[in-house]
C-alpha cells in the first residue's frame, strides 16, 4: 500500500501547515511502559520510531523524565538523555531537547542534578525533587504539546514501572504522562529475568481502574527459545487480564547505544582477543557510550573493569566521564586502582581520559564554588598531565569541532584528524606550568566537512586574534580542550571516537604498536553501521509484533 493512502486510511493525516510552519494538528500518541527498569522500553521505542518513519510518518520520541548519566548536547547547546538521541536517529530526525524535558543525573545515592528544558537547575535530594515535582507538570505538558504540533506520531517512553504506587501522586512519566497525551499504553515485560506473567499481571492489578483502561496491549520482551511452549501461558495471561498479547519479541542482538548503568555492555570483563581496551567503570560513570563506536571495530575488545584483579594488561586504559570527579578519584585510591594506573603508565601503557577522566589526569582539582563538596576544597589528581581543574557552578554545554595537531609519539597518528564532539562539564582545565605538550587550536568550517580532515582544516578559518594554544570562542582563553604528555592523553570532547577517520587512525596505530598487521582490517563506517542496526531492529519488531493492531490502537480502536 502506498504511504499516502495508508495515512488517509489510518486517519493519521499530517495536517495543513500554515505560514508559521507549525502543523495545525496534534499528533497521535502511543506509549510504551514497562513492568520494571531495563525491560527494554528504550529499544522498543526506537524500533517503533523506525517503523513509523519507514512507513512515511513524521514521528518523534518523548520521555518526560529520564534518569541517566548518559547525556548529549544539541545544536542549541541544550542537554538531553542519549536514549532519546538514539530514538530520534531511528526516527530520522535531529535530537531535540523537547524530547526529554526533565533529565535527572544522579550525583549521589540519594540526589541528582536536575536538568529542565536542557538547562541545569541545581542539585536536589530525591525527597526535595518529589516534593517539588508538581511544579514541573506544566513544563512537561507545554513541551509535549509543542512537539506534538509538529509530528504525526509521538512514541512516548515511560520510566521504571507504573505499579510503583508510592510515586503515583503527581506522576508525570508513566500513567500521568499517558493522561496528558491521551495515549494508549503498551505494557512490556522482560521474560529473560523470569516471572514475566507475574510481572504483567501484578502490574495491572496494582493500577487504578482508569489506568488499567489505558493499557491496550501486552508485549513480552527478550524471549529465547520455542514460542509454542509459551503459547498456553499467553492464553491464560489474556484471559486473566483481558488484554491482548501483541507480540513476543526475541532477545535482540542489536548494537545500539544503551541508556544507563543497567546496560549489558558494562558487564564485559574479559578481552576477546586482538586489541584490549579497558575502561575503568567508575561508580558514577557517565557517557560510556563514548566507546560504542570503538566496540564496533573488528578485532577490538572494549571491556569495563572495577577492580585491580580485573585490570589485566590492556593496550589502552581509559578513564571515562563521571558525574562526580572528586568522589570517583577517592574511589580510585581506595580500590588500589590509582596505584595500578600509575604503574601501567610508567611501563608505557597508553592512558586516555575523557571529561571527568581528563580532569582526574591533572595535578589538582579545586572545587572553587562548592560544586561537588565544600567550597575551596582541593583534591590531588593523578598527576599525569601538567593541568589543574577549577570547578565552577556554570555548566559548559556546547558542540565543538576541531582538528587535532601537535600530538607526539603514539598519539601523533591522530594529528590532522577532525573531531566532532560535545562538551558537558562544570569546570575549566588550565596549564599548571603555563605550557602543555598539546592544546586545542580553534577552527571553523563547513558543518558537512569531508572525511579528509586535513583538507577541511586547511580550508577552515582561525578566528581573528586567536593563535595556537587558544581554544574555541565558547571557552575562557586559559581553558584547554585536550592535552598530551608522553603516553597520556586527555580531552573534554564526548563522541571523540565517533568520526571514522580518527577512530581508524587510532586503531591502526594500536595494531602496529602491538605487532598486528592492520593491512587487511575492515574499515567501519559508523553511520552506516548504525543504520544497519536500525534496519535489523525494525525487521525484528515487524516480524514479532502485530503492527496492524498497533496501528488500530493508534487510531483509537479497542483491541
Amino acid at each position: 500500500m502506498h504511504v499516502d493512502e495508508m495515512k488517509i486510511e489510518a486517519g493519521l493525516k499530517p495536517g495543513k501547515v500554515p505560514e508559521s510552519g507549525v502543523p495545525a494538528h496534534r499528533a497521535r500518541a502511543i506509549m510504551v511502559q514497562g513492568t520494571m527498569s531495563n525491560a527494554g522500553k528504550s529499544l522498543l521505542v526506537a524500533g517503533l520510531c523506525r517503523i513509523f518513519h519507514e512507513d512515511g510518518y513524521r514521528v518523534a520520541p518523548f520521555k518526560a523524565q529520564n534518569m541517566a548519566l548518559n547525556s548529549f548536547i544539541t545544536d542549541e547547546g541544550l542537554e538531553m538523555g542519549r536514549a532519546q538521541v538514539v530514538q530520534a536517529e531511528a526516527a530520522g530526525i535531529a535530537p531535540d531537547a523537547r524530547m526529554n524535558p526533565i533529565l535527572l543525573k544522579p550525583t549521589t545515592d540519594v540526589g541528582s542534578q536536575v536538568i529542565v528544558r536542557g538547562v541545569a537547575q541545581g542539585n536536589m535530594t530525591a525527597r526535595e525533587y518529589y516534593r517539588n515535582k508538581r511544579a514541573l507538570l506544566p513544563v512537561v505538558r507545554e513541551t509535549y504539546e509543542a512537539l506534538a504540533a509538529e509530528y504525526d506520531i509521538i512514541v512516548i517512553e515511560g520510566a521504571g514501572s507504573p505499579a510503583e504506587v508510592n510515586l503515583r501522586e503527581d506522576d508525570l512519566v508513566n500513567m500521568g504522562m499517558a493522561a496528558i497525551a491521551d495515549a494508549p499504553v503498551l505494557l512490556v515485560g522482560d521474560i529473560d529475568r523470569g516471572g514475566v506473567f507475574a510481572q504483567l499481571l501484578g502490574t495491572i492489578e496494582l493500577l487504578e481502574p482508569e489506568e488499567r483502561a489505558r493499557i491496550r496491549g501486552l508485549i513480552i520482551n527478550k524471549f529465547r527459545g520455542d514460542k509454542t511452549i509459551l503459547d498456553p501461558g499467553l492464553d491464560i495471561l489474556e484471559a486473566r487480564t483481558g488484554k491482548a498479547v501483541l507480540g513476543v519479541v526475541p532477545y535482540l542482538d542489536v548494537a545500539l547505544e544503551d541508556e544507563d548503568s543497567l546496560s549489558t555492555a558494562l558487564e564485559q570483563r574479559q578481552a576477546e582477543g586482538g586489541l584490549d581496551i579497558a575502561v575503568i567503570r567508575l561508580p558514577r560513570i557517565s557517557n560510556f557510550t563514548d566507546f560504542t563506536a570503538l566496540a564496533t571495530e573488528p578485532g577490538v575488545s572494549v571491556r569495563y573493569v572495577s577492580s585491580v584483579r580485573e585490570l589485566g594488561e590492556p593496550d589502552v586504559l581509559i578513564l571515562p566521564g563521571t558525574k562526580s570527579t572528586i568522589r570517583d578519584l577517592d574511589w580510585l585510591r581506595s580500590t588500589g586502582l590509582e596505584a595500578k594506573i600509575l604503574q601501567k603508565q610508567a611501563r608505557g601503557t597508553l592512558i586516555l581520559g575523557i571529561c571527568g577522566g581528563f580532569q582526574m589526569l591533572g595535578t589538582e582539582v579545586v572545587d572553587v564554588e562548592g560544586v561537588e563538596g565544600p567550597a575551596g576544597a582541593r583534591t590531588r589528581g593523578l598527576g599525569l598531565l601538567p593541568l589543574r581543574t577549577e570547578f565552577e557552578a556554570e555548566k559548559t554545554r556546547t558542540q565543538t569541532r576541531l582538528v587535532l595537531e601537535g600530538l607526539t609519539g603514539d598519539f601523533a597518528a591522530l594529528n590532522d584528524q577532525c573531531v566532532d564532539g560535545y562538551e558537558i562539564h562544570m569546570g575549566r582545565t588550565m596549564s599548571d606550568r603555563h605550557t602543555t605538550d598539546a592544546v586545542a587550536v580553534p577552527a571553523r568550517g563547513d558543518v558537512d566537512a569531508p572525511d579528509d580532515s586535513t583538507r577541511w582544516r586547511d580550508e577552515a578559518m582561525v578566528p581573528a586574534g586567536l593563535a595556537s594554544g587558544a581554544v574555541t570562542t565558547s571557552h575562557p582563553a586559559d581553558s584547554c580542550l585536550y592535552a598530551q604528555a608522553g603516553n597520556v592523553f586527555g580531552t573534554y570532547l564526548h563522541g571523540f571516537f565517533d568520526r571514522d577517520g580518527l577512530r581508524n587512525a587510532f586503531v591502526e596505530r594500536l595494531c602496529r604498536r602491538k605487532g598486528i598487521d592492520p593491512g587487511d582490517r575492515e574499515v567501519v563506517n559508523y553511520e552506516a553501521f548504525k543504520e544497519a542496526q536500525f534496519a535489523k531492529l525494525s525487521a525484528a519488531l515487524r516480524a514479532s509484533l502485530d503492527m496492524a493492531r498497533i496501528y488500530e490502537i493508534l487510531e483509537g480502536e479497542q483491541v
